[in-house]
């Protein structure tokens, strides 16, 4: 059984859609090039995201990263809008205000970006068949909705369902692993929000979807988890961190993960 890299995926604009790479390069202060580089805000400088904004599950976005540019589509609709990231912010504000009905702002930080956890700022890591496994628990859920839902960034396979659940340990402990030559620390396993509970294209709410989670979650937690790190069962993925020696250094797919003993 070997752990490794099925997919690298970014999310360039926090909240919208991400991006599939065969490789991703490691920036400060460890984080993933690209991943979360900017994040829509709105007048009181709150993100503008799946937490607080349905529409944001509407709204389709491609990215050119050589540009670096999005294009952006409605659900349901045909006409593409294309800003260039660097030179048309003000225009893709105007276009984004529109859409969300209230005056909202592009803000770019390309040192590490806007993480989700800004004490384990690293990629989130999950496996193929847990994705699999979670998305059994739901009728008329597939792999690629699951794995929309959750939105990690290195996607492992040769493993069996939450095998990643070793890549954490006690609260005051990290495990020290690596994928490729890249050199982790695993923190703990990621809290989640609202915004899995919806669906990825739609934004309409899977009922019961926290409940059920939750309960199959504990009934499934393998032996090799540490169950002191559940407060609740409404966890999935590993946030991590990345050593500030390892910018520089890529990720790319088919990268072993080995934990150093």
């Amino acid at each position: 059984m070997v752990a490794q890299v099925h997919k690298v995926l970014i999310y360039p604009i926090k909240a919208l859609d991400g991006v599939e790479r065969d490789r991703a390069s490691v920036v400060s202060p460890g984080a993933l090039e690209f991943d979360r580089r900017w994040a829509i805000l709105d007048e009181n400088g709150n993100y503008v995201n799946g937490k607080r904004n349905p529409k944001v599950h509407q709204l389709r976005s491609q990215f050119d990263l050589t540009q670096p540019s999005v294009s952006l589509q409605k659900q349901g609709e045909t006409t593409t809008a294309t800003f260039n990231l660097s030179t048309e912010v003000e225009q893709l504000n105007q276009w984004l205000s529109e859409y969300f009905q209230q005056p909202v702002f592009l803000r770019e930080n390309p040192a590490g970006g806007f993480p989700d956890d800004t004490e384990a700022y690293g990629p989130t890591i999950i496996s193929t068949a847990t994705l699999e496994t979670v998305a059994s628990w739901f009728s008329e859920l597939s792999l690629e909705n699951a794995r929309s839902r959750f939105r990690a960034n290195i996607e492992l396979s040769g493993v069996p369902p939450f095998w990643e659940d070793q890549l954490f340990s006690t609260a005051d402990t990290v495990v020290n692993f690596q994928v490729g030559a890249v050199e982790f620390e695993g923190i703990n396993p990621c809290q989640r929000c609202i915004v899995p509970t919806r669906d990825p294209q739609t934004g309409e709410t899977y009922p019961q979807f926290q409940k059920v989670f939750t309960q199959q979650r504990q009934a499934t937690l393998p032996h090799w988890s540490n169950p002191t790190r559940f407060n609740h069962y409404y966890r999935l993925s590993i946030n991590t961190r990345i050593l500030h020696n390892q910018i520089g250094k890529l990720i790319a797919v088919s990268d072993k993960l080995t934990i150093n003993c």
